[in-house]
């Protein structure tokens, strides 16, 4: 199917007499008639499932749809976003580990790697902007387990560049992780050129009405394990779990196997049913709201580029943009929703934007059905130094647009007005 369909029909498909909408299982627990049967289950767990913690019918069928949709064999929802990537780092890497990261990374993701991992024992080592690749190499080592990064860099707009990173990796055999809730499935695929797992908050576009928190993992089943010194976990043993052996269990979605029968079971980032059936709704709108989004965003980028009050504007679907070059080469149907832009003046004059606007409102997201608006300086990255804030890309005159569905007109003449003002 192509992706409009998928995004209807996959992962769920009912039999007759059966609902025609994925039903919610708000179950806890599952029942068997033969201790043979659950005993089968705790050794092959992806047979059926245990406990909601793990597993659960309505999560499943959303994740089978995102693996389908990302090109991947196996993927897992998660309670959130910040929680699908620290359960991708600790899936492969331990105290000892390093990972690699761009510094470009959102606000929270940066945090998670420089500071939680340091207490966890892993290491992660950003790349500088603008490093060469002889540089980046002089950063790994035997421990170096993961390469960390987004499509789009939210919110600097940087571009991912996965022809380049991936051969990175792959000559070092190093997993690549990207997260690639900006992009969604719909405009880029980054299984297709080689990256390793997905990762997405699930809040954000694919959801669409921001009304469900969750995060997901997709396992594109294209890593080499055995013969690998760097991720002997997935060739031995686990002893914790009847001595499980993930790439004889899992085949090609040994990653996947792993970090639920690991990470899920013993830390329990699990989503409610609930809101993976919220998510799974949205995402049957998916491909025509990337559509419309791409096209607001463009047409507004375009009009602020022209607004006196206006210094610099990002946006990787305009010709002249530093990223629309790779963009062009990667992304499918549009670039997306996200437009960040300079006002004139600073941060006082930044924050009388954002006092001023009208139904646009300042909220700590993106990627809605509705146009919102922040200051990443005093919001999201206020934690970072000025040195961090300049290597993450944002000034004190930056805003961080997420264009939403209403009428480009409207959106734009609540952001004339304001800058007027």
């Amino acid at each position: 199917m192509k992706k409009e369909s998928i995004c209807l029909h996959g992962g769920y498909t009912p039999k007759s007499g059966d609902a025609n909408v994925l039903p919610i299982y708000q179950s806890t627990t599952y029942a068997y008639d033969t201790p043979e049967e659950l005993a089968h289950l705790f050794d092959v767990p992806k047979d059926g499932h245990i406990y909601t913690r793990i597993s659960n019918p309505t999560v499943a069928a959303f994740e089978e749809k995102m693996a389908l949709l990302e090109g991947g064999v196996a993927s897992m929802m998660t309670s959130s976003g910040q929680a699908a990537t620290l359960t991708t780092v600790l899936t492969v890497a331990k105290a000892g580990d390093n990972i690699l990261a761009f510094p470009t990374l959102y606000g929270g993701t940066f945090n998670l790697l420089k500071i939680t991992l340091d207490k966890l024992g892993i290491e992660c080592r950003f790349i500088k902007p603008g490093a060469t690749d002889a540089e980046i190499e002089a950063l790994i080592d035997e421990k170096t387990k993961l390469m960390f990064g987004e499509t789009i860099a939210n919110p600097a707009m940087d571009i991912f560049d996965f022809d380049r990173f991936v051969a990175l990796c792959k000559k070092h055999g190093i997993l690549l992780a990207v997260d690639n809730t900006l992009a969604t499935p719909c405009l880029v695929t980054p299984i297709k050129y080689g990256v390793n797992v997905v990762v997405h908050s699930t809040t954000k576009y694919l959801d669409g009405h921001a009304v469900a928190v969750g995060g997901l993992i997709v396992d594109g089943g294209n890593f080499e394990y055995r013969g690998n010194p760097r991720y002997t976990d997935f060739v031995t043993p686990d002893e914790s779990y009847h001595g499980t052996v993930y790439v004889e269990e899992g085949g090609r979605a040994a990653f996947a196997l792993k970090a639920r029968m690991q990470l899920m079971r013993d830390i329990g980032v699990s989503p409610s049913p609930f809101n993976a059936f919220l998510t799974n709704l949205g995402t049957e709108t998916l491909a025509l709201r990337m559509k419309k989004h791409s096209e607001n965003a463009l047409e507004i980028a375009k009009r602020l580029k022209a607004n006196p009050h206006v210094s610099w504007v990002k946006y990787c679907g305009l010709p002249d943009d530093e990223n629309h070059e790779m963009a062009a080469k990667y992304f499918e149907g549009g670039f997306g929703g996200m437009v960040c832009f300079g006002v004139k003046g600073g941060r006082a004059k930044a924050a009388d934007f954002i006092r001023n606007l009208g139904f646009i409102r300042q909220l700590t997201h993106i990627a809605d059905s509705r146009t919102c608006v922040l200051h990443p300086a005093s919001t999201t990255h206020r934690q970072l130094s000025d040195k961090e804030l300049i290597d993450c890309g944002i000034g004190e005159d930056f805003i961080r647009l997420s264009v939403g569905l209403e009428s480009a007109d409207d959106i734009y003449q609540d952001i004339e007005q304001s800058l007027n003002k």
